[in-house]
């Protein structure tokens, strides 16, 4: 079962196509870029190599899997807004996976883990995962300040990803290099139970965790005297 997976969470657009089978999952193509202004640019091209590159086509997938964030608004939107209308378009189901939970499978410290993304507005979105990888808390935006007194609480002893890299002292935990970025591997991974039994697809609900920058006005200032 080929299996396109996308993730626009973070500043690294990525594109993969994996095959599911009956005991594991193999990546077929990958292409990966870390650009924070241009998702909706790569995205599509990305798709289209990594379909070129297994000698697919859209009509061979039997399934997509998107990254639910938690990301910012507009990045994060352009892969759940993609991976919908092809699932619409191709009549195949689409599920979805939390990419900190994607962070944290492909960690596999086999010990407590923060995982961390930067948010921006010097923020970051984490969750924390237990020895066995199972998450423990989180999603959520935080300063640095608030996840550090919550790792403590938690038992976190080691930290990855973006966010956990640039506010590492903060943070006061040791970082692994990698992974740096949701793993579309692990995202594969998470979803695959669901693609083998055949489930229903999913509404790709993004995990924003706070509002938008861009609101609409509610009221007007009349310029009358």
């Amino acid at each position: 079962m080929l299996v396109l997976v996308v993730d626009s969470s973070t500043p690294a657009v990525t594109a993969a196509l994996a095959e599911v089978t009956a005991d594991r999952v193999v990546l077929r193509a990958e292409r990966r870029k870390v650009d924070p202004r241009a998702h909706g640019e790569l995205l599509a091209p990305q798709i289209e190599a990594v379909l070129a590159e297994a000698g697919a086509r859209p009509a061979d997938l039997t399934a997509l899997v998107a990254g639910l964030g938690p990301g910012p608004f507009t990045g994060l939107r352009v892969g759940l807004v993609t991976a919908a209308v092809m699932g619409q378009a191709l009549a195949i189901p689409t599920y979805g996976v939390g990419s900190l939970d994607a962070l944290g499978r492909a960690a596999g410290t086999g010990r407590p883990v923060l995982v961390a993304t930067d948010a921006r507005r010097r923020e970051v979105y984490w969750a924390c995962f237990d020895a066995a990888g199972e998450r423990v808390a989180g999603p959520a935006v935080d300063s640095p300040a608030v996840v550090a007194a919550r790792v403590a609480e938690l038992g976190a002893t080691v930290a990855v990803g973006e966010g956990a890299q640039r506010y590492a002292e903060m943070l006061a935990l040791p970082v692994l290099p990698e992974p740096t970025y949701p793993s579309p591997y692990a995202l594969a991974e998470l979803a695959a139970d669901r693609v083998r039994a055949g489930a229903p697809g999913e509404p790709l609900t993004p995990l924003y965790l706070r509002r938008p920058d861009a609101v609409a006005a509610t009221g007007h200032k009349s310029v009358l005297p």
